[in-house]
């Protein structure tokens, strides 16, 4: 199982997130988002990211193109995808995550037909989580949404994801990580 802390917007928190134990960053490009990072404030430093942390891009709504002339821009490993893209639409990358919110209304079978590595499962947005017995896809689940120290654990052992995803509960403001949060979460996580 991995960790991926999303919203990075600066080295010092991509440094304490790795240093902490997580395998995967998350780089929010999508202008409305007090998270976003354009690909030019990210450009100076990302090359300072391990080769064996994943950089995952996160986009909504962009066309396949422009998230792949992000991709190639800043070597991105992964591209997430939080839009209303169809399975036809995808852009070309190597690894692709979609992403869905649970909610009561969530169907599994709108999912079957992307050829995708995994499916991030979020919640309803605010750092509130969803109901965890919902929590199915047609491939592997990285788990998001509402997730923080407190109850990571539980997540983990109600649904077995593949990976988790923390981002909004982590903060000390709106884009800037609180680096205990952020240790207390990956050590939670990764507790055996």
């Amino acid at each position: 199982m991995f960790v991926k802390i999303c919203g990075i917007t600066n080295p010092d928190d991509a440094l304490a997130s790795i240093e902490a134990g997580a395998q995967a960053l998350g780089f929010v490009f999508y202008a409305p988002s007090p998270r976003c990072v354009t690909p030019e404030q990210l450009a100076p430093w990302i090359g300072q990211v391990p080769s064996d942390i994943w950089k995952v891009g996160v986009f909504v709504n962009e066309s396949p193109a422009s998230v792949e002339a992000v991709v190639d821009m800043l070597g991105l490993d992964v591209v997430q995808l939080h839009g209303d893209e169809q399975p036809g639409e995808l852009p070309r990358a190597l690894r692709i995550w979609k992403a869905a919110r649970v909610g009561p209304d969530f169907d599994v079978v709108r999912l079957a037909g992307y050829a995708v590595e995994g499916f991030l499962l979020d919640g309803p947005g605010q750092g509130r989580p969803f109901d965890w017995s919902l929590a199915k896809a047609p491939g592997k689940v990285i788990l998001a949404g509402g997730l923080d120290a407190g109850n990571v654990r539980r997540a983990i052992d109600a649904v077995k994801p593949w990976g988790v995803d923390a981002c909004s509960l982590l903060e000390s403001a709106p884009g800037r990580k609180d680096h205990r949060k952020v240790a207390s979460f990956i050590e939670e996580a990764l507790r055996l």
